[in-house]
């Protein structure tokens, strides 16, 4: 049973940072591209960052791009989201997801993603 586990949420300040993990199991995931998505209360799901399996190519939503890395170890089926910078409109529940392989044209679509994980809270106060 494929299973994508996130951890790393809480509760933090404006300014302050959290590190999100997400621990892939269950199958061989080699090739596969990583993503991170959030979801804010009454708001549609939305693009975080993705990567690529080599690590060689990642990519960031406009909102969050110069506060947030992305990264992965694949010798521990382990994905990260490093979030500085914290702002309150950041505060989500945070979804990782994999997909078969990374793509140029559809690594921010949400149907692109084969397996998903289920979520962990990330709430800023101002």
């Amino acid at each position: 049973q494929v299973q994508l586990v996130e951890s790393g949420g809480g509760l933090v300040q404006a300014g302050g940072s959290l590190r999100l993990s997400c621990v892939a199991s269950g199958r061989t995931f080699t090739g596969f591209a990583m993503g991170w998505f959030r979801q804010a209360r009454g708001k549609e799901r939305e693009f975080v960052a993705a990567i690529s399996w080599s690590g060689g190519r990642a990519d960031y939503a406009d909102s969050v791009k110069g506060r947030f890395t992305i990264s992965r170890d694949n010798a521990k089926n382990t994905r990260y989201l490093q979030m500085n910078n914290l702002k309150p409109e950041d505060t989500a529940v945070y979804f990782c997801a994999a997909a078969f392989r990374y793509s140029d044209n559809h690594y921010y679509l949400q149907n692109w993603y084969n397996y998903w994980g289920q979520g962990t809270q990330v709430t800023v106060s101002s």
